[in-house]
């Protein structure tokens, strides 16, 4: 064998040793970094901690693993540490989403309000298309007072990621205490179907609710709504104007006689009902919206009636309901797998909010 060839042979040897020894490194801190993971699923944050610094300890520029540190010491509730292991972090071209979201949690956990917000803005910078970040962003800004802003980053949100639940439960909560109840409802009723079996989910449908009672108690909103002929001059969608919140207005007002009643789940089918029709007779060609799409899709399929009573039954009365769905147990069966199997799905480009917020009451 010649000179060259034995040093080649050698040289590869070596290399083969080094990526050997790698692998077991990498190896054994995928097992450390799962032991961790089970530790803080358990609440024992002690031991991942322990954990978690001696993977560190094998692998010091891992920053999956000094994220999972920092959200350690979070949990725990030892600021300082997670802040000190979190803060160099942000700096890295690897900071992830969910590295933000992580540090923004400490830096406010410290109360250090402009370093998280300046986060958040860098961290956008980075993500524009961030749902989560709009939404901890807004939570910053809605504990540092400033409602209309978190508003904002909010409706921001649901315009950047329209599938992405949080803005939409943070912003119906907010618009049921502004002068447009009617944004309420629409972000409402969206996150309901996104996010449909959770705590935060009974708590919106009572917003949804609350707010078609006020969109009814206040004629004030209907003033100036304009005719179809008016609303016919109007820039087609995706103009920044409030073409699509005027034939809203124009066409539920035609409703008022329908719930004269009251607001309870069978005026509001009615209600309802007759809104889709109107709406797919004058508008629904220049205002797409996924949300009227898939309404309108369960009238055809016969199953309105059960995904009102699913929406509206809880809330008005529980025992009634519950009566509802035993007398009718095959539609409701029937709806039941059929939303299981077509969720709802927003689009991208349906988006008509003009972004002027009414004062907070």
């Amino acid at each position: 064998m010649m000179e060259w060839q034995k040093v080649a042979k050698k040289c590869a040897l070596v290399l083969a040793g080094i990526l050997t020894v790698q692998w077991s490194i990498a190896q054994d801190n995928a097992e450390l970094q799962q032991t961790a993971n089970s530790f803080l699923r358990t609440g024992d944050y002690a031991n991942a901690i322990l954990v978690l610094n001696q993977a560190i300890q094998n692998a010091p520029d891992d920053i999956q693993l000094k994220k999972d540190l920092a959200f350690a010491y979070y949990l725990k509730g030892d600021y300082n540490r997670a802040y000190t292991v979190v803060s160099p972090l942000v700096d890295s071209k690897e900071a992830d989403i969910h590295l933000y979201q992580i540090a923004g949690n400490i830096y406010q956990s410290k109360q250090d309000w402009k370093g998280a917000e300046k986060l958040y803005v860098r961290g956008l910078k980075k993500f524009p298309k961030s749902g989560e970040l709009y939404n901890d962003y807004g939570d910053l800004l809605q504990n540092m007072k400033n409602f209309d802003g978190a508003l904002r980053q909010w409706v921001k949100g649901i315009e950047t990621d329209p599938n992405f639940p949080g803005n939409y439960y943070h912003a119906a909560r907010s618009y049921l205490w502004t002068k447009e109840p009617i944004w309420a409802i629409l972000y409402g009723e969206t996150f309901v179907n996104l996010e449909s079996y959770t705590t935060r989910t009974a708590e919106i449908r009572e917003v949804i609710v609350e707010c078609y009672k006020k969109l009814f108690d206040d004629p004030a909103i209907f003033n100036s709504v304009p005719t179809e002929t008016t609303d016919n001059k109007k820039s087609r969608k995706g103009s920044n104007d409030s073409g699509f919140m005027d034939a809203f207005k124009s066409t539920i007002a035609k409703q008022v006689s329908v719930i004269a009643t009251g607001i309870e789940p069978q005026s509001l089918i009615m209600l309802r009902t007759r809104f889709l029709l109107d709406w797919y007779s004058f508008y629904g060609v220049r205002y797409p919206y996924a949300l009227f799409d898939f309404q309108r899709k369960l009238l055809k399929e016969g199953m309105f009636e059960s995904y009102n009573q699913w929406l509206f039954g809880p809330v008005a009365n529980q025992a009634e309901y519950k009566a509802w769905t035993s007398l009718h147990k095959t539609e409701y069966d029937a709806f039941s797998a059929w939303q299981r199997n077509h969720p709802l799905k927003l689009r991208e480009d349906e988006f008509y909010n003009t972004g002027k917020l009414a004062v907070i009451k």
